[in-house]
């Protein structure tokens, strides 16, 4: 099924509950937007495991990053026996606004479908979700709030927004605010997606022809998104690889092919432009004071997109917060969890984090 742009969605199967699900949907009504706009009959898709307790106090919020949806967050970071263990707490894995799960343009009906979708920030994400908590589980304090690169930025968002309701925050590979150097490497990855002939001005009619935009974005996170020690060391060969371009084309134009072009664009939009100091008239280091969580800041070692010494930088101006590096051969995609050591390090500050009293 396509439609035009007279109509109302251009159809993607890749975003369905045979391939992300089991989740849920939660209609937010109409969500009032930060920067103005509305998306009216907003919808939050989000996955839950494990049972809420009688008094609500085991809940853990776990938001998505970018081209991320709850199935990843699950596999990677969820499970019986490790730190996140749907036996003691609640989690609920939230996917932000725009990442085709939730309202994203080619699910919305015309006129704000596809290139006409408002443009959501990380604030809006984390009003939504605050809405999700309170009023779909009437949860009023989480005992942790984590995710990765974009999911560490809705993590701060979380921490700042609302100090009294998060009680430990763990930000994984992301920052606050995002820095020059992310807003210049976002407009090259934006590029090469708007640079296909078939993106139309948004207005394609079937996602899947924007498909060389979508490799050479795919190519694009091929060097921003890993290291130099990843392809010194041929480190994809552990993972089932047998040359460079089987890699590049097996791996990252794999995973980026089946997505909708207009919704990752929405991410990178509001990836641009995530900044916590908005909440303190621009003032970062008073706005981190307001973190009221017991924090764990967590960047990977190799990270070219959210290095350590920018992570490292916020982090001194958070009370009570921690920096607790993560190695990886893997780069900004060490996220993906690709190296059991990474899992092993990941989970064990997990885990120390949730055993301290707050």
């Amino acid at each position: 099924m396509v439609l035009n742009e007279r109509s109302e969605k251009v159809f993607n199967g890749y975003y369905s509950q045979e391939i992300h699900g089991p989740y849920e949907v939660y209609d937010l009504g109409d969500l009032p937007l930060e920067r103005g706009g509305t998306i009216r009959n907003c919808k939050l898709a989000y996955a839950t495991f494990g049972t809420l307790s009688p008094n609500k106090d085991n809940a853990i919020l776990i938001p998505t990053w970018y081209s991320g949806t709850n199935k990843i967050m699950e596999q990677v970071y969820v499970g019986r026996g490790k730190a996140i263990d749907p036996d003691r707490y609640f989690v609920i894995i939230v996917n932000q606004i725009g990442n085709g799960l939730s309202t994203s343009p080619h699910s919305t009906p015309a006129p704000f479908n596809l290139a006409r979708f408002p443009q959501v920030s990380i604030a809006d994400d984390v009003c939504a979700q605050y809405d999700l908590v309170k009023e779909r589980f009437g949860i009023n304090r989480l005992e942790l709030v984590t995710g990765g690169s974009m999911g560490a930025q809705q993590t701060y968002e979380w921490a700042v927004r609302f100090p009294e309701m998060v009680k430990r925050a763990a930000p994984i590979a992301g920052t606050a605010k995002t820095t020059v150097y992310d807003r210049l490497m976002v407009d090259c990855m934006i590029d090469t997606i708007v640079s296909d002939p078939a993106w139309n001005g948004g207005w394609y009619e079937d996602a899947h022809s924007v498909h060389l935009g979508l490799r050479k974005h795919a190519r694009n996170w091929a060097i921003s998104g890993l290291c130099s020690r990843l392809f010194r060391d041929e480190v994809w060969r552990n993972v089932g690889f047998t040359s460079l371009e089987d890699f590049l084309v097996g791996f990252l134009e794999n995973y980026f092919l089946p997505m909708d072009p207009n919704s990752l664009l929405s991410q990178l939009w509001k990836h641009q432009r995530a900044d916590v100091s908005l909440m303190a008239d621009g003032d970062l280091g008073k706005a981190l004071s307001r973190i009221k969580a017991k924090m764990f800041v967590m960047p990977i070692s190799t990270d070219n997109i959210f290095p350590v010494a920018d992570c490292e930088a916020e982090q001194k101006l958070v009370c009570n917060s921690e920096l607790r590096i993560i190695k990886s051969s893997w780069g900004h995609l060490g996220l993906f969890g690709m190296e059991q050591e990474y899992i092993t390090q990941v989970d064990a500050q997990l885990r120390e984090l949730l055993a301290i009293q707050v």
